[in-house]
């Protein structure tokens, strides 16, 4: 990510200290990851020491200092998806990819986390690909959704 995009980022944010999350977010967003460059430069921008910039990135699981797939899957493993077949679901999501919950494929295509809970239990097992919702999920079904990111 170069500087230039990341100063139209912090700009639209006036420059304020104030704006760091939202900063990092509109980063991760168009970057899927944070790289130590671009800290460096939100640092500098906005006042912020590196420090503390790196404790709020490695704090909120929605950041990233490592790259990400250009497709990230989030399979729901709390309780409600988990008694409706949540294991299965994932053990097919890994097959199909090649990758376990907290890595990156070697092509940059998927990431794939788990999470505890996505907020629709009535719809579980749940999978979010790239932010939209797939309820009722079978392991066939979880093939079909993954067709479509390829």
């Amino acid at each position: 990510m170069d500087n230039d995009k990341i100063g139209q980022i912090i700009d639209k944010h006036q420059g304020k200290a104030s704006s760091l999350i939202q900063v990092l977010l509109e980063i991760q967003s168009e970057n899927h990851w944070l790289p130590k460059e671009a800290l460096e430069r939100v640092s500098e921008k906005l006042q912020v020491p590196l420090t503390r910039i790196l404790h709020i990135a490695t704090f909120y699981k929605a950041f990233s200092l490592v790259p990400k797939g250009r497709h990230e899957i989030h399979i729901c493993v709390g309780t409600a998806c988990h008694v409706r077949g949540a294991t299965r679901v994932l053990e097919t999501v890994q097959d199909l990819t090649g990758i376990k919950p907290g890595e990156t494929d070697s092509d940059s295509k998927f990431s794939l986390e788990t999470v505890n809970c996505l907020g629709c239990c009535a719809l579980g097992p749940e999978i979010v690909v790239d932010g939209k919702h797939h309820g009722r999920i079978t392991p066939a079904k979880a093939e079909d959704v993954l067709k479509k990111y390829e």
